[in-house]
């Protein structure tokens, strides 16, 4: 598996995996019914933002990753970031190549930190997953996420100083 930015020609294998995922409404505090040209718009950030996919050895697009400040002005020395992961590759470390690889953006960037700021409670491996790599839960809002199948669930904010 390789991790290189993301080129407009990835996105046709991006938008069916993020159109899934999204649709769940488990994960992701999009609207469900959200069109191509919106999700293109949303996920593909403009420098000084970066994208990246992670591929297979064929050039199959396995998953990406969106890094920017997370607030301008005052709040840009603290970065985030947004992942999905194609289901089909679950569970084959992408996540994990993907989040070091935005933690090693982030502090070449000079930023001081890293945050999260809505991971469902539910969506437990990638808690674990943000906690494996050093991230920690500094709160949660109840109720701030409705998910599909279970209501509402807690999100989660997760920090992690660089």
């Amino acid at each position: 598996m390789v991790i290189r930015d993301a080129t407009e020609r990835d996105w046709p294998q991006i938008w069916p995996f993020l159109r899934q995922i999204v649709r769940a409404g488990e994960t992701y505090a999009y609207y469900p019914d959200m069109d191509e040209p919106t999700a293109r718009e949303l996920w593909l950030v403009r420098p000084p933002g970066r994208v990246v996919v992670a591929v297979d050895d064929n050039g199959t697009v396995l998953g990406t990753a969106n890094m920017y400040a997370n607030r301008p002005g005052p709040g840009s020395h603290v970065a985030s970031a947004s992942f999905m992961v194609d289901p089909r590759a679950s569970g084959h470390g992408v996540g994990r190549a993907l989040g070091e690889d935005a933690l090693a953006w982030a502090r070449a960037g000079g930023f001081r930190a890293m945050q999260f700021n809505a991971v469902v409670e539910t969506n437990t491996r990638a808690v674990l997953l943000w906690q494996s790599l050093g991230f920690e839960i500094v709160a949660t809002l109840p109720e701030g996420y409705l998910h599909a199948t279970k209501g509402y669930v807690g999100l989660h904010i997760m920090f992690r100083r660089l």
